[in-house]
């Protein structure tokens, strides 16, 4: 086994402090990963604190991890020793179901092995995150990442740069489209500079009118401030596409009235509190009202290297591990632009 240095909340709700434990030895398919940088997401501290009733303790959290690679196991082919490497999301799957089998193991039958607070597929062997030293995984469960970017600012895609990258390529958001990103906040502004790079006329919907000089800088075209509902008068029936990455209580059905006839909505932000839509804001125009979960190890590979190709990283603050806990605090208060990135070599 190899021991291994990360942070973790012990119980529910609690501070993350310091924390030791053990991986497992890489096997014939394994790298090992000494972790260079890992994403701070939202879903964190909802895990840290399990609103979604999910969580399972001692956690470390993290999943959004780029390193270096620093040992392969004798039929790695996929990689290297030197290699720059990522993790996502998750970490393994059932590799037998239908999903897995067209490479959308994040929507495997049996349930993908998230990255943390999870288990792997055995069922019993916990897994742990990126908030630490090292991860070992299946090279089929790794991702190839250019070196040529800075590394702080690719460890968001791996999550945020995929949540938003998914959806868009699923419903073919392209150029001459008109599309919403609502909220500008980890995901959306991921969701601004990708949709404006694939061609798209891009509208940030916020409730803060201070985030519309960086909506605009990020690629937006147009911002529209949501307090005022005669802001969204004028728009009705415009938008082909719309994204939500808000994952705070709010009205779907205002944005969805937005959309023209068969155009899509979709929903990647998680509120702790059901949304209610009016079945009218959907039926009068077919509009559609979609999900997306991140995206499949092929898709996330596909979304690095259009990253890579087009210059595309996230926004970000870089910290010192032993900052996490006020790391977790502003994120709650919107007070980061756009993603905190811990330095694990404070580790």
């Amino acid at each position: 086994m190899l021991p291994t240095r990360g942070y973790a909340a012990k119980t529910r709700a609690a501070k993350l402090e310091p924390f030791n434990f053990e991986r497992r030895q890489p096997g014939p398919h394994d790298v090992l990963i000494k972790i260079a940088y890992c994403g701070v997401c939202h879903s964190d501290i909802h895990q840290v604190n399990n609103d979604w009733g999910i969580a399972t303790y001692p956690m470390v959290p993290g999943h959004e991890i780029v390193g270096k690679v620093v040992q392969v196991g004798a039929d790695v082919k996929k990689f290297k020793v030197g290699d720059v490497a990522g993790v996502g999301c998750f970490v393994d799957s059932c590799r037998t179901c239908a999903n897995c089998k067209e490479s959308e193991e994040q929507l495997c039958d049996k349930g993908p092995s998230f990255t943390y607070a999870s288990t792997e597929q055995d069922g019993k062997t916990p897994t742990f995150g990126g908030y630490s030293s090292q991860i070992v995984v299946d090279e089929n469960y790794a991702l190839k990442v250019s070196p040529k970017l800075n590394l702080a600012n690719v460890a968001p895609l791996l999550c945020a740069g995929i949540t938003t990258y998914s959806p868009l390529r699923q419903h073919k958001v392209g150029k001459g489209q008109r599309v919403g990103i609502i909220g500008l906040g980890g995901l959306g502004h991921m969701g601004v500079k990708l949709a404006a790079s694939m061609g798209a006329d891009v509208t940030v919907f916020s409730t803060s009118k201070s985030k519309e000089q960086d909506a605009l800088r990020l690629g937006a075209h147009h911002f529209v401030v949501t307090k005022d509902p005669k802001n969204l008068e004028a728009l009705a029936n415009q938008f082909d596409f719309i994204l939500d990455t808000v994952a705070a209580p709010h009205d779907p059905n205002m944005y969805l009235n937005l959309i023209r006839r068969d155009g899509v909505m979709v929903i990647v932000g998680v509120p702790d509190k059901p949304l209610e839509v009016q079945p009218f804001s959907l039926i009068f125009k077919r509009r559609r009202l979609a999900g997306s979960l991140i995206g499949g190890i092929r898709e996330t590979q596909e979304m690095l290297d259009y990253c890579a190709e087009k210059n595309i990283t996230a926004d970000v603050e870089v910290i010192p591990i032993q900052k996490i806990q006020e790391a977790f605090e502003r994120t709650i208060k919107s007070d980061v632009r756009y993603r905190f990135v811990i330095d694990m070599n404070t580790l």
